[in-house]
């Protein structure tokens, strides 16, 4: 690679270093507030904390790529044009062609990094996310059993246990449930068991009754029982179902888009082909960005009002391309079939960016174009 090349690669890579680390902190900072009030709120520790925050980054981090590589793409271009830098290599001879070199290699390093993210690290760190969110919960279910205390997992419920042997087994336990307004049921049991099922944590008693209240007559009607099951899980946070999320399953699995496959996640086909081919389209976005970036700032001569107005044509052009992908994934979503059209959006901003490197190697059609305008 040229030297030209290799010094305006290193400038992209060091401001889209810059630009992604500021836009993720302000991403991540947002979130973790949320997270922070959540877990430490159930009385978790720090570390879980920052695990959890941990496992959220790549998702903050590939939102954000596509941003920073053009911000980085329209700050260096702008800066290396005040200070004539490139003047100077285009009296050489260079060509706009020429000049988008270095950032085309920066686009397909981010889309690389993009690829890697989409198709490896996100459903890696979506299901670790899962399954540690479904330890929690069951961690906060056992928390709440203590012994000698009234305990209010949820409101009009109220819980209490004498005493908890060594052995984890419940000893002279109370509970009433008054949620439903029209019948309210008060359990009594010797002893009980915390066990951990597929659908979430049930409180299975024994020898015990139960006391139902029906509010429209006032009479009391008692049952016995050897042993029943109570879901003291679902008074929590929603059990874990056993099934997968779309956003678990790798690219592999999403392009076979499975009759099996779709009864476990409960997506449809159109859902599954839609994730897969959106892990190959986003990555596409981070060259397209860069290079619009260019080609808007290559476009045009000296102005005294500057170089925002390029820029704010080059956001709009973006925003407009971003705002595509989203029409035609909803279009994906309705047909399966159509999913080349997920490629459009990017095709369409690559086209966009070839134009303007070409008009800016003919000045006088720009030229022209202006005074033809005026007169």
């Amino acid at each position: 690679m040229p030297r030209f090349d290799r010094y305006m690669l290193s400038q992209l890579m060091v401001l889209f270093g810059f630009f992604s680390l500021v836009l993720v902190l302000v991403l991540w900072v947002n979130r973790a507030v949320r997270l922070f009030d959540q877990l430490i709120g159930d009385g978790q520790t720090a570390l879980v904390f920052l695990e959890f925050s941990a496992l959220t980054l790549p998702v903050a981090i590939a939102a954000v790529l596509p941003i920073a590589c053009f911000a980085a793409a329209v700050y260096v271009t702008n800066r290396m044009s005040q200070e004539s830098e490139l003047v100077v290599v285009q009296a050489t001879g260079y060509s706009g062609f020429r000049l988008v070199r270095p950032v085309l290699v920066f686009g397909m390093v981010v889309a690389v990094l993009m690829s890697l993210l989409s198709h490896v690290l996100m459903p890696m760190s979506t299901e670790r996310l899962l399954d540690r969110t479904a330890e929690v919960s069951q961690n906060i279910t056992a928390k709440l059993l203590s012994a000698g205390q009234f305990q209010h997992p949820a409101k009009d419920v109220t819980l209490f246990i004498s005493d908890i042997t060594e052995r984890g087994e419940l000893v002279g336990l109370f509970l009433s449930d008054a949620r439903n307004s029209e019948r309210s049921v008060t359990y009594t049991a010797k002893s009980a068991l915390l066990v951990r099922g597929e659908s979430g944590a049930k409180l299975v008693m024994f020898d015990g009754q139960a006391q139902t209240r029906r509010a429209s007559t006032n009479q009391i009607s008692i049952t016995t029982f050897a042993d029943f099951a109570y879901d003291i899980g679902g008074l929590i946070s929603s059990a874990p179902t056993g099934k997968r999320k779309v956003d678990e399953l790798s690219t592999a699995e999403l392009l076979a888009a499975t009759p099996e496959m779709q009864d476990e996640t409960g997506a449809s086909r159109a859902t599954l082909i839609t994730e897969a081919h959106l892990r190959f389209a986003r990555p596409l976005l981070a060259p397209v960005s860069a290079l619009m970036g260019f080609a808007f700032l290559m476009v045009g001569s000296f102005s005294r009002f500057g170089i925002w107005p390029r820029v704010v044509w080059a956001t709009i052009a973006l925003i407009l391309t971003k705002l595509g992908e989203n029409i035609v994934t909803a279009k994906v979503l309705e047909e399966a079939n159509l999913w080349p059209i997920m490629y459009v959006p990017a095709f369409g901003g690559t086209v966009i960016a070839i134009a303007l490197l070409w008009l800016s190697a003919r000045p006088s059609l720009l030229r022209r174009g202006t005074r033809e305008i005026t007169t």
